[in-house]
């Protein structure tokens, strides 16, 4: 494998992937995709930018579908200014099965339009960093998921594309052990569903990376 479309949110799942790819898959031509998709802030995007020069990427792209926002209106905490993002502890066990984080269809909007520039650019391989979350989950983080779009994708009869999801059946902390491995700079990733100056400590994706940091023996 010498070239690779990689999904780069400038979150600690995607920011280890990158650097996974890049050193432990020795990929030398790394294509970088980032969304605007109607999110309410933009700290991950700048992140990500940050990792896509320092790692070196042979091109980051930043894709404008802010209108997903709208189209999700009523669907999501992360893109609905009228809904409120909620603690980790005020969602119901019930509900952390899908809780109101969840962005409707996401992952598969992303990895469609990943899997055409691949396909356009020749390139076969689409990396994407899910993992399994320890307290809540999103079915399109899923090793079913994966497969299943494996399944999709393999009906293109000319240029198939493959998405690959090396972290999918890993926990949080797992990945991070990994990015320490690597020297992964996580100062310059941002997990906070809630944006803001300094994350709030208290949103599922806040407590999850606390503690999964935690879980791998380092702060």
């Amino acid at each position: 494998m010498d070239r690779a479309v990689i999904l780069l949110s400038g979150g600690m799942d995607s920011v280890t992937l990158l650097s996974y790819v890049k050193q432990r898959l020795e990929v030398a031509r790394i294509c970088a995709l980032s969304f605007v998709y109607g999110q309410k802030h933009s700290r991950e995007l700048e992140c990500a930018k940050w990792q896509a020069e320092r790692v070196g990427v042979a091109e980051h792209r930043i894709l404008d579908i802010s209108f997903y926002g709208d189209l999700t209106k009523g669907g999501s905490a992360l893109t609905d200014r009228s809904i409120e993002v909620p603690d980790l502890k005020d969602i119901k066990s019930d509900d952390r099965m899908q809780p109101p984080t969840y962005v409707p269809n996401r992952n598969m909007v992303f990895l469609s339009l990943a899997a055409a520039f691949g396909e356009a650019q020749g390139i076969a391989d689409v990396f994407y960093g899910a993992q399994a979350q320890d307290e809540y989950g999103y079915w399109d983080c899923s090793q079913d998921f994966v497969r299943r779009m494996n399944e999709v994708l393999s009906l293109n009869r000319k240029g198939r594309i493959t998405v690959r999801a090396p972290f999918a059946a890993m926990s949080k902390a797992e990945v991070v052990k990994i990015g320490l491995e690597l020297g992964v700079d996580y100062d310059h990733t941002w997990s906070c569903y809630r944006g803001g100056v300094d994350p709030c400590g208290s949103c599922p994706s806040c407590v999850e990376r606390n503690r999964a940091f935690a879980d791998a023996g380092t702060e």
